[in-house]
């Protein structure tokens, strides 16, 4: 399913963040068919890289497990197209922008359209420097989405408020994923960044759990959560007990945040 629209149909949508072949990209479709059951609305495949600034620990390690055993941006493609087929929610892929162009531009926009991927989220790649990978998504039907953050300038908030399509991830803290408090202001700053941009607004970056879920559930039209998802099934050993406790963990906070 590639229509956005349908994330945020009632209610706060919950979006869980997977890193694509951690431990093995077979657990990676089972992880999502479970979590899609468990009242996930959305979900987001990692791109493993080598070097991912943006990510905390967590991630981190849950990418080089990935590319340990093998997981290459083919491959997760071609896995994101299997869910897709198997799922009727979005599938967004988020990653870095150094494989991505090691892929081709042109060729991963194609493979993605091919794949039925929703959306794309590039972290390290500017929204004004972006151009070129934007274009050849959104003339295949893939939604480029751009993120903010707390300390935004004025001037580039209103900007991508002209740009964004689908929804803008707005990044909870200063700092990387997993790890920190969320942002003091977090009212005034979703306040000011509704202002600017008129598609809904995600929240991701140190949501924990049911607790902060709902904390900040009412702020914005979605949060997404990553990091602890990764936590509990790489705790619990992988396999289907791992694939048991990432889908009981979206299970509560989608009852958390109603």
């Amino acid at each position: 399913m590639r229509d956005l629209k349908v994330i945020f149909d009632g209610g706060t949508a919950l979006i869980p963040f997977v890193m694509a072949g951690d431990p093995d990209l077979e657990t990676t479709v089972s992880l999502v068919e479970a979590m899609v059951e468990a009242g996930a609305d959305a979900v987001e495949l990692g791109m493993p890289f080598s070097d991912p600034l943006a990510d905390g620990p967590v991630i981190q390690e849950a990418g080089q497990r990935a590319l340990a055993c093998g997981t290459t941006l083919e491959s997760v493609v071609k896995t994101a197209g299997e869910i897709a087929g198997k799922v009727a929610v979005p599938i967004i892929l988020m990653g870095y922008f150094n494989p991505i162009m090691s892929y081709g531009v042109d060729r991963f926009a194609s493979d993605l359209a091919d794949a039925g991927v929703a959306a794309v989220i590039v972290p390290d790649l500017p929204f004004d420097e972006g151009d070129e990978l934007h274009q050849a998504l959104k003339s295949r039907g893939v939604t480029p989405i751009l993120m903010v953050s707390p300390n935004i300038a004025d001037d580039r908030l209103a900007e991508i408020g002209n740009r964004a399509e689908g929804f803008v991830y707005c990044v909870s803290l200063l700092g990387v994923t997993g790890q920190g408090s969320l942002h003091e202001g977090m009212e005034g700053y979703i306040e000011r960044v509704r202002r600017n941009v008129s598609v809904p607004l995600a929240l991701g970056f140190g949501i924990d759990g049911p607790e902060r879920a709902a904390q900040v559930a009412p702020l914005v039209d979605g949060v997404v959560v990553g990091s602890a998802v990764v936590k509990a099934v790489h705790r619990s050993g992988g396999g289907p007990k791992g694939v048991a406790c990432g889908a009981k963990l979206i299970g509560e906070i989608a009852s958390a945040i109603g």
